[in-house]
């Protein structure tokens, strides 16, 4: 089966659930693939913030273990479920890059920032709240600025779109 074209045709015939074709995808469905996307990175994301802390690394090796593993449960949340559907597990890889690629790496670059720039937040410890509000907070304003990059990308049936084929 040609995926590419499947992916398009089932973008259209899914207008209902994304909104109009000619408005793009709802805010609604935006707001639950980058939700989906998000935990998938927090997940990642506090792993390797506890694990390079743990380990008494340095803020570099921290952060890039962190990155690392946002990407790594990211792609597995969406692999997970598209394997479930019998979908084989080289196509579904397929899926989970063309799906998540973007929105982690907007996520991954907007929470990291934030947490860069936060005066003490790289330094803090895991029982500092600095470093909790640090990492929450980037979150935060990650899932406000991914989800219209998300909007964007559904509504032309390419992003997360992709994985509505396969539900």
């Amino acid at each position: 089966m040609d995926h590419g074209t499947h992916r398009t045709d089932t973008a259209h015939d899914h207008t209902g659930h994304h909104g109009s074709h000619t408005s793009g995808a709802s805010w609604a469905t935006a707001a639950k693939a980058t939700l989906h996307c998000l935990t998938g990175c927090a997940v990642g994301e506090i792993l390797g913030m506890v694990i390079g802390t743990a380990l008494l690394w340095g803020n570099a090796q921290t952060m890039a273990l962190a990155i690392a593993l946002a990407f790594v449960f990211g792609y597995s949340f969406t692999l997970f479920a598209v394997r479930r559907t019998g979908l084989d597990f080289r196509s579904a890889v397929k899926v989970a890059l063309a799906a998540d690629t973007v929105s982690i790496a907007v996520m991954e670059l907007v929470d990291n920032g934030i947490i860069a720039l936060v005066p003490g937040a790289m330094d803090a410890h895991l029982s500092d709240g600095l470093f909790w509000s640090a990492l929450l907070g980037g979150f935060a304003v990650a899932f406000l600025v991914t989800t219209p990059v998300n909007k964007w990308m559904i509504g032309r049936g390419k992003g997360h779109a992709v994985v509505h084929a396969y539900h």
